[in-house]
């Protein structure tokens, strides 16, 4: 009996590398191995590729080593791995919903405002969250009374993208600034000012698309430069939150970005722990950020439907307290691969597909019996909220 086929919805960019197997750091056939361990076909294709009369699409699937495309039934479950900004994109994902589909990280461009809105929300969270509000005129003059440092960045960028930065000194402001919002830019100029007048350069940024403004939060620092920890946390095939893996993000030198995109190296915690914080305890220190990143998720999934796969950025104090940056509907995965971190990286990839294998024995309840899940490295909560390690890595 053929294998029943579980979904990948991607973008463009990689449907177009899927026949040539140069897919980067989208790791395509870690999913076509995790499908194999648990008796699925993995199937990839774009939002334009469903016929939405019949509810087919023409799928990549890979057969005797390389991709084909074949005609085949909309599959029951989907994993997003397409980001779309539209509402018609909206609507039609929404469609497939409404048809049975089971779609899991259905949105993944929430903003960074509406997710700092629902964490606030939670008494338990809102000790960990830095000052934040829209950026306007009004909102970034009062931040400034608050605070000597402050963050300005787009409500929906990514990757450090268009991020700015104001911080208080003996003349006045100075605002460090990109030279543009493109993705390969890491130029970035100052304008000093006196205020309380905002320089027109940022009014005129503003505008243009919704920003933050945030907090500059005081991070830990290793050699001198801050950092903060990119934390892949995904649903299982037990169907349950848990951390597969955790890397830290430290900023080059004289910039306050820890974005790889922008020049951000990664580096294992528990050496950065060892060398920089040796009267901290690293493991309580560890346990620490995956609790809170659980929460988190846990929280979110909540409020927000079909989360499974999502990265936050969470910063730690010089004490090991941990504090909340932003949070990834699209988790990119690769530095815990740049970071040496192989059976994570690995792991992060496998998730996904287990927790498609419970959604499917979901769908047909009692009848057939679910197969039990390969335990893969991380860190799970067992649904009580208490970390749990996992040693044993699918391979």
């Amino acid at each position: 009996m053929e294998s029943p086929y579980v979904g990948i919805l991607v973008n463009d960019k990689l449907h177009s590398r899927l026949p040539s197997g140069n897919t980067q750091y989208e790791a395509v056939d870690f999913y076509v191995e995790a499908a194999g361990e648990y008796g699925l076909t993995p199937c990839f294709f774009r939002i334009q590729d469903v016929k939405r009369d019949t509810f087919r699409v023409n799928a990549y699937v890979k057969e005797n080593g390389r991709f084909v495309q074949k005609h085949i039934p909309l599959p029951a479950v989907i994993h997003n791995r397409a980001i779309y900004n539209g509402s018609a994109e909206y609507n039609e994902l929404s469609s497939w919903v409404a048809g049975g589909t089971r779609l899991f990280n259905q949105w993944n461009r929430y903003g960074k405002l509406r997710v700092h809105e629902l964490l606030m929300q939670n008494p338990d969270l809102r000790p960990h969250l830095p000052g934040t509000s829209a950026a306007n005129t009004t909102n970034i003059g009062i931040m400034m009374k608050l605070y000597d440092k402050i963050i300005i960045k787009p409500d929906r960028s990514s990757i450090g993208r268009g991020v700015m930065l104001l911080q208080k000194i003996a003349s006045g402001w100075k605002l460090t600034y990109p030279v543009s919002l493109s993705v390969r830019n890491k130029k970035k100029r100052h304008l000093r000012f006196r205020g309380p007048r905002l320089p027109a350069l940022l009014v005129r940024r503003l505008k243009k698309m919704p920003y933050i403004v945030q907090q500059c939060l005081a991070l830990a620092t290793y050699r001198g430069r801050p950092f903060d920890l990119r934390v892949s946390v995904q649903r299982d095939g037990s169907g349950l939150w848990q951390v597969t893996g955790l890397v830290a993000k430290v900023a080059p030198k004289g910039s306050f970005l820890t974005n790889v995109a922008q020049g951000g190296t990664v580096h294992r915690l528990e050496d950065i722990l060892a060398e920089e914080y040796p009267l901290l305890d690293g493991q309580l220190v560890y346990a620490q950020l995956c609790d809170f990143s659980l929460r988190v998720c846990r929280y979110l999934g909540e409020q927000l439907p079909h989360l499974a796969d999502l990265g936050l950025d969470v910063g730690m104090t010089k004490d090991g307290y941990p504090l909340f940056v932003e949070c990834n509907g699209k988790d990119q995965r690769y530095s815990l691969r740049e970071a040496g971190l192989l059976d994570e990286w690995k792991a992060s990839f496998f998730n996904p597909i287990a927790y498609s294998k419970y959604l499917l024995d979901s769908c047909v309840k009692e009848q057939i019996p679910q197969k039990p899940s390969m335990p893969l490295r991380g860190t799970t909560d067992n649904g009580n909220g208490v970390p749990r390690v996992i040693s044993r890595v699918v391979t």
